[in-house]
């Protein structure tokens, strides 16, 4: 199993920076970070000094999206960073959430999404693609290699992850609905033709290592009201009671009041009162070491290719040296 750093850009960059560092030398792999150009900084600004001061980590955002920029100018930015550093970034891409709703935006159709991701990654390593209707070529890539990987939570857009991304993002780390997903996407990759061993699985959640679970909790509440975000789309888009998404996934919004993304991703979030212990227990990782080891174990049984940590929290540092020291070894051994 491999392990990855989620981190959101705030200033200053340089803490970010110093961050992925420490991340590489416990052992994570990859680096990513939020992509929401009114909430945080730039985030490709700072990959590019993650990169430098790092020799072997993977970099890049969980997730960007297909309207914040236009996707000649995504693969070219991804184009760049690999050649300068050599093939170290992967694309994490979704309809957008917070990008898109701070500017006063819909997020985007998961048409949109499905053109952008097989155009963004023809034109970053180096193939023809059409954009807006025109021919577009970057000559000068030269074995530039991009895998674009999809967020997704509901059955359409879990069925277009396995039918045309690289990997799969799931940002949760219940073990049921992890199971469920990971179904899904794999019968649409073996529906489409493709083998469904080649599409990556990457859980992302919150991880707190410490034996005050009341203090973890209240840590990482935030992350059920980020994931209530997406619950509600589906629960609009498909009814509560439709029997296309897990019970298990939609019950608990019931006392959701709206959001304020001014909080987003935030710990203290007032708009995560209706998050109860139990979400945060199923939806995150936190307690001590051993309790994260065992999860661990869980969910690379339901074929989970990769863990990133959401450090977004009083205890990043902690949390990537306990990681590092005792949690990545009992998993990559």
């Amino acid at each position: 199993m491999d392990f990855g750093l989620v981190l959101q850009t705030d200033p200053p960059g340089s803490a970010v920076v110093g961050l992925m560092r420490r991340a590489e030398r416990n052992g994570f792999r990859y680096g990513w970070t939020f992509d929401s150009a009114v909430l945080w900084q730039e985030p490709f600004v700072i990959y590019s000094r993650v990169l430098e001061h790092t020799k072997k980590l993977i970099v890049g955002p969980m997730v960007t999206n297909p309207s914040t920029r236009t996707w000649e100018v995504t693969a070219s930015t991804f184009a760049t960073l690999n050649e300068m550093y050599g093939n170290r970034t992967v694309c994490g891409i979704g309809r957008g959430d917070s990008a898109m709703r701070v500017a006063g935006r819909k997020p985007n159709t998961l048409a949109r999404l499905g053109d952008a991701i097989e155009v963004i990654r023809d034109l970053a390593e180096g193939r023809e693609a059409q954009v807006g209707g025109t021919s577009v070529q970057l000559p000068w890539v030269r074995d530039g290699k991009l895998p674009v990987w999809m967020a997704a939570y509901g059955p359409k857009a879990l069925a277009l992850a396995g039918q045309k991304a690289d990997g799969f993002i799931l940002q949760l780390a219940d073990l049921y609905l992890t199971e469920w997903m990971v179904k899904a996407v794999r019968e649409a990759a073996a529906a489409a033709g493709r083998d469904p061993a080649d599409v990556k699985i990457c859980v992302a959640a919150p991880a707190y290592v410490g034996d005050d679970l009341a203090h973890a909790r209240e840590q990482c509440r935030w992350f059920g009201g980020m994931v209530g975000n997406h619950v509600a789309d589906l629960v609009g888009k498909y009814g509560e009671d439709s029997g296309l998404v897990p019970e298990a996934l939609t019950s608990y919004i019931k006392a959701r009041e709206g959001y304020d993304y001014s909080h987003h991703g935030r710990t203290g979030n007032p708009s995560t009162d209706f998050v109860p212990d139990e979400i945060v227990d199923r939806f995150c990782l936190v307690g001590p070491v051993p309790a994260h080891i065992e999860k661990l174990r869980a969910l690379r049984e339901l074929g989970v290719d990769q863990f990133a940590v959401y450090a977004m929290h009083d205890a990043r540092e902690s949390v990537i040296d306990a990681y590092g020291a005792e949690i990545i070894p009992a998993l990559t051994a």
